[in-house]
């Protein structure tokens, strides 16, 4: 058994019928060139017919404040094969997934589900992974995901993500003694923070609080259309581009290439408001979690959040750049002088309150932050599941009332793969956002040229 931690706990908290907590993953495969027609259907019997037994977290079950081990795992209880209508366009491809991410996980067993979708254009086939964030933050995902495909498109003996060979893992029985362990360590580690966590937390108010340019609080978020109550109806929209553009960016403005990502979402969801002429006069600020994994885990959650200012009301992409780099390294420069438990304690004093108010709806008024946008680190070499190969992945993300709005990216190989979750009854057209986000590259595109030929004049 292992306890929740505060992260894992806010996660279960929030959740609700109109604001289901998981997170997802779509990948697309290329079915192999020599593929039988039953390709699909085949690995599908495997999997079904697999003597391997799921691990950690795929076999952890909620008792009380604990993950305890699911004794009576059910795979058809997760597990689905569909096929989608002709002509299997992206756009039904993505019309099921937005109907399957509106859907709650049963809590009675272990929160995660896993749908095989054949029928898809282009000969391909797709995999929808969903888990709840109680379980797994983006990283931790991420390395699940990894482990279960191959980087050879010669293995086919793979098995499920959710499972090793039955030689390979014994199943842990329960321990008092080392849960109570746990406990004891976990209790004691949060008080021994507290002080490094109380001095930043009064040097934040006291020096820097409407004093500091790049300090950003949780309190000067707009509002806007962005933030409004949620239904459970979802959309969901993706699409990949081309990574070395980006970089190329980056590496011409001095920038990182995180803050590009953000400078560059930033611009789209600007001319987005524009359209509807719904923009603020103040700047939108978007949380972006950060890891703070120091280890290889792949299982509960080790984020925290840092609050950037978008700088939405200005212009000028190159200014709106300059904003988001200042107010990013402020949070980095004060996370430096903090250990991961304070880092953890920190957030958990600085962002619990918007936390408890997206719980209660006290203070429907009260924004922390306006969208969430998320850059997931992803795998840089082909992967390949019995043969297939990953062609495309996009993350699937969370909404909550009054953050309405998600984008999730994370890099595959060359390509930056965008996915864009949104309340289909708050937030019209989301979809027109990705062709913002390529005119905001473009946009930047042109300023780096026109340096370029400055230098060279």
């Amino acid at each position: 058994m292992r306890p929740l931690n505060p992260i894992d706990f806010i996660f279960l908290s929030l959740e609700k019928r109109q604001q289901p907590m998981h997170v997802a993953g779509l990948f697309l495969f290329k079915l192999p060139d020599n593929a039988s027609p039953t390709f699909v259907h085949d690995l599908v019997q495997d999997i079904r017919q697999s003597k391997a037994i799921p691990i950690p977290p795929f076999n952890q079950v909620l008792n009380g404040l604990l993950w305890d081990t699911d004794e009576e795992f059910d795979l058809d209880h997760h597990f689905r094969h569909i096929s989608l209508p002709a002509p299997g366009r992206i756009r039904e491809l993505l019309t099921y997934i937005s109907q399957e991410h509106s859907t709650l996980i049963d809590r009675a067993k272990p929160l995660w589900m896993c749908h095989v979708i054949e029928g898809i254009e282009d000969n391909r086939f797709a995999m929808y992974f969903k888990i709840h964030h109680a379980m797994v933050d983006g990283v931790a995902g991420m390395r699940l995901i990894e482990k279960s495909l191959s980087h050879s498109p010669d293995e086919s003996s793979i098995v499920p993500p959710w499972c090793v060979h039955q030689n390979q893992l014994k199943r842990p029985e329960p321990n008092t003694r080392n849960t109570l362990k746990h406990i004891y360590q976990l209790t004691r580690s949060q008080f021994k923070a507290l002080p490094a966590v109380f001095k930043e937390l009064s040097q934040a108010l006291t020096q820097e609080r409407g004093k500091h340019p790049d300090y950003v609080s949780t309190s000067q978020a707009p509002a806007s259309i962005l933030n409004q109550r949620v239904s459970s109806s979802r959309r969901f929209a993706a699409q990949s581009f081309e990574l070395q553009r980006l970089r190329l960016i980056a590496k011409a403005l001095n920038a990182t290439l995180n803050d590009i990502i953000l400078a560059i979402c930033a611009g789209a969801i600007r001319a987005y408001l524009i359209t509807l002429n719904q923009l603020p006069k103040r700047p939108l600020i978007a949380m972006v979690p950060a890891s703070i994994r120091t280890d290889d885990s792949d299982h509960g959650n080790q984020i925290t959040m840092i609050l950037a200012n978008l700088a939405t009301h200005k212009s000028n992409a190159l200014d709106r750049l300059a904003t988001i780099q200042g107010s990013m390294q402020h949070t980095k420069n004060r996370f430096k002088r903090m250990t991961t438990q304070q880092i953890l304690n920190y957030s958990a004093l600085v962002y619990g309150p918007a936390g408890i108010n997206i719980l209660s709806g006290l203070m429907p008024k009260y924004q922390a932050f306006n969208l969430v946008i998320s850059n997931v680190p992803g795998p840089s070499e082909p992967l390949y599941w019995n043969g297939a190969m990953l062609d495309a992945l996009y993350p699937v993300s969370i909404v909550l009332d009054g953050q309405a709005l998600n984008i999730t990216m994370t890099s595959y190989l060359d390509k930056l793969e965008v996915g864009i979750t949104a309340c289909r009854q708050a937030i019209p057209r989301v979809q027109s956002l990705l062709g913002l986000l390529e005119d905001e590259i473009q946009t930047f595109e042109q300023y780096v040229a026109q340096t370029l030929e400055h230098v060279e004049l």
